[in-house]
């Protein structure tokens, strides 16, 4: 065993520039002697392929920034006509609440007509991506659906239901454009 070689892991002061019979690469010039040029030249292609590597994540980067603006501008890019539009629903379906059996007895066209408009406006929202948000009363009330307008002490109402529904809320998508306005039982428990 006198061809035995000392393994790298057990002597310290082995290199393996040395073992293989070669001198160490030594990339820094001596003092007054000219830089290497093949030295400089990868530094700088190193320097420049990482700018381009940071250039071709920040295109991407913007690029998906970009697809994503696109696809929310063509979901929610209606969203302020659409609110300026609730209030035209809103008036259109108190007419027909309002309108007495006298009314549609004697005016039955326009009742009809006010119907249809809204049954066309209600399709128009809805193949828009607008859904009705509509409680019933004695609905739980939820905070991200609903608008508690007020209130009050109802016998036969838990605390916390929904007692009536003064306006319907709306959705675009998964947006909320308006809660649906409600009041709530403050019944207390007992």
């Amino acid at each position: 065993m006198a061809n035995q070689q000392a393994k790298p892991q057990e002597d310290p002061a082995y290199d393996p520039a040395e073992a293989q019979g070669t001198e160490p690469r030594d990339d820094t010039p001596p003092e007054g002697a000219e830089p290497d040029p093949v030295a400089a030249l990868e530094a700088e292609r190193d320097a420049m392929r990482d700018r381009l590597m940071r250039a071709l994540a920040d295109a991407e980067n913007t690029r998906k920034r970009a697809e994503k603006d696109r696809r929310d501008a063509a979901l929610y890019g209606g969203s302020k006509l659409t609110r300026d539009m609730l209030p035209v629903y809103d008036n259109l379906a108190r007419a027909l609440n309002s309108a007495s059996d006298e009314a549609r007895t004697a005016a039955p066209g326009l009742v009809q007509g006010i119907e249809l408009t809204l049954r066309e406006l209600t399709n128009i929202l809805e193949k828009h991506g607008v859904t009705r948000i509509c409680p019933e009363p004695g609905d739980a009330f939820d905070p991200h659906h609903h608008q508690a307008m007020f209130e009050a002490p109802v016998p036969d109402y838990k605390a916390g239901q929904i007692i009536q529904v003064m306006a319907e809320g709306f959705k675009l998508h998964d947006q909320l454009l308006r809660p649906a306005q409600v009041g709530v039982s403050s019944t207390p428990a007992g």
